[in-house]
């Protein structure tokens, strides 16, 4: 739904009502005060005109979705508008002698009584279709708030998820460190232990020769 559509609507449906009573009331002026009335309503018809021009420009830029909607309400204002322009005209017309005067008097009156009790019902729905566009604003921003809340906690978690991985790869990668250094000593030790093993094998072997050149000597004298 479009805010801005409906508060130029609810601006119209205003202006539309308090035009409609000068309307009714400028019948019953005399003549100097009704110049002045007709042009208070002309004034507020060419506001009534820019509202107009402003809803028609806010509903075409809705999403073609909403955009039949309010199209068919501004048509609705529009003929509105027209009616009261066609009212003012009625009521600045001045080739009516006093009897016809009267008499368009009279069925002006209930013209225009009809008028305002339309202008009303209008008014009312409009108020109505206002009323439910905001409840389903605020549920729609509940909604919003709701998601956003959850999209937050979501994040959050992710946050924490993610801290723990990393804190996990830290101690990994100084796992890994350690295997490593590990594997440099036990190679270190592999090296030591197979060169005194090649010592103590010569050993030995001098150890074996020394007793053989011995019992040689000995066994000969």
């Amino acid at each position: 739904m479009s805010e801005v559509f409906e508060g130029y609507e609810r601006q119209y449906c205003e202006l539309s009502a308090n035009l409609a009573t000068k309307c009714t009331s400028a019948g019953l002026l005399d003549e100097e005060q009704k110049k002045q009335k007709i042009a208070e309503v002309k004034a507020g018809l060419e506001d009534a005109e820019t509202l107009i021009r402003k809803m028609d420009l806010e509903a075409r830029s809705l999403q073609p979705n909403v955009k039949a909607l309010f199209l068919s309400r501004l048509r609705e204002y529009k003929a509105d508008l027209n009616n009261l322009k066609r009212e003012v005209k009625r009521i600045t017309s001045t080739n009516l002698n006093a009897t016809a005067r009267d008499e368009l008097l009279e069925s002006g009156m209930a013209d225009t009584e009809m008028v305002s009790a339309d202008q009303r019902g209008r008014l009312l729905m409009s108020t109505e279709r206002l009323n439910q566009s905001s409840e389903r604003i605020k549920e729609s921003r509940r909604t919003m708030l709701e998601v956003e809340g959850l999209g937050v906690s979501i994040c959050e978690d992710l946050r924490q998820q993610r801290e723990s991985l990393l804190h996990a790869h830290n101690k990994l990668h100084g796992v890994d460190d350690n295997i490593g250094k590990s594997k440099k000593i036990l190679t270190a030790m592999s090296r030591r232990m197979s060169k005194n093993k090649w010592i103590i094998g010569a050993i030995v072997a001098a150890l074996v020769l020394a007793i053989i050149i011995i019992l040689y000597f000995k066994l000969s004298h």
